[in-house]
């Protein structure tokens, strides 16, 4: 979905609601310093940012910490240096498959072509793969798209040669030649398309496999609870903004992301962005999380990304998704 919608939505205010929400979890009793979020460069994650770097509230309630990919967010959340991050739905099952309790709060954004594998020019099709070095983060979005594109073309990973590297290192790797192929995504995609990589595959075509949402630790969710929703109510504000009038918003977030506003712009028609009642439908029980969670699940354990099928018990909950205000 592009930043602006097909149809009118109702606004969240962006001011004085917000900042009292903030306040209210930065002074609640019985809770120590901010909730720390994790965040890796994506532009579904940046409406947090720009929550706070516009000052929509005192950041004593929700403390953001850069991250350099996802698997530092995972990292974050296991050694508990964070209480909730961004990640994928794939992230947080393979999460929970080891042990570690996380919630889904929010959904922030499905991935409708945002996602890509990349090859170099001359490798013009999946089949050329075969035998070849393909870079892939060592996280499950990664494997689920690597796995989606060569099912889709009767191959399997066994077939070519995967090269793990974490987000920040993909750039390095593709200038200095170590790989052939690359699965990525905006804004570094934007990027090495600009120098002639040549995308191969898109999630466009396995639409809803890969989406983005703010996971908490269970074990702080509860103490927490004021300043989740006092996160996720500067998001969505902050999504509103951005629905009315994104020419006010997209400079800041292409900077923090290291593109042009037009290359943002063009990044954003490839996510879809639910807002306040779409989220709703898809935490609500047995609504769209848990339905696209069991599929995905089915689709890990296919390609031993999972031991067996998830446990989906807990997984979302919406009584943390802020009211709507009308205009």
């Amino acid at each position: 979905m592009s930043a602006q919608p097909a149809h009118p939505r109702r606004r969240l205010c962006l001011g004085g609601a917000v900042a009292s929400l903030l306040a209210l979890a930065g002074c609640r009793g019985g809770v120590r310093g901010p909730l720390r979020l994790g965040c890796h460069p994506w532009p579904g994650y940046e409406l947090f940012f720009l929550a706070r770097d516009e000052g929509h509230g005192p950041m004593d309630a929700v403390h953001l910490v850069d991250m350099p990919s996802a698997s530092a967010s995972l990292r974050g959340l296991s050694t508990q240096s964070l209480d909730a991050a961004g990640l994928t739905l794939d992230e947080v099952l393979s999460a929970r498959a080891r042990g570690m309790d996380l919630r889904v709060v929010g959904v922030l954004d499905v991935s409708m072509g945002a996602d890509v594998v990349l090859a170099r020019p001359g490798l013009g099709s999946v089949a050329v793969l075969a035998g070849r070095r393909v870079g892939v983060e060592s996280s499950a979005v990664g494997a689920v798209m690597l796995d989606a594109m060569l099912s889709l073309h009767g191959m399997r990973v066994g077939d070519v040669q995967v090269v793990s590297l974490a987000v920040d290192q993909h750039e390095a790797a593709w200038r200095e030649g170590h790989v052939d192929a690359l699965v990525t995504y905006d804004p570094v995609s934007g990027r090495l398309q600009a120098e002639g990589a040549v995308a191969l595959f898109s999630s466009a075509e396995v639409p809803g496999r890969i989406v983005d949402v703010l996971a908490v630790r269970g074990d702080v969710l509860g103490e927490r609870a004021a300043q989740v929703r006092a996160a996720l109510s500067a998001h969505f504000a902050t999504l509103a903004v951005l629905r009315q009038a994104p020419q006010r918003l997209l400079p800041a977030m292409a900077a923090r992301l290291g593109v042009s506003p037009a290359e943002l712009a063009a990044s954003l028609t490839r996510l879809e962005l639910p807002g306040v009642a779409e989220n709703q439908a898809w935490l609500r029980p047995g609504g769209r999380l848990q339905d696209t969670a069991g599929r995905l699940g089915q689709v890990m354990v296919r390609a031993g990304l999972l031991p067996g099928a998830p446990v989906l018990d807990g997984l979302g909950s919406g009584e943390y998704l802020p009211d709507e205000v009308a205009a």
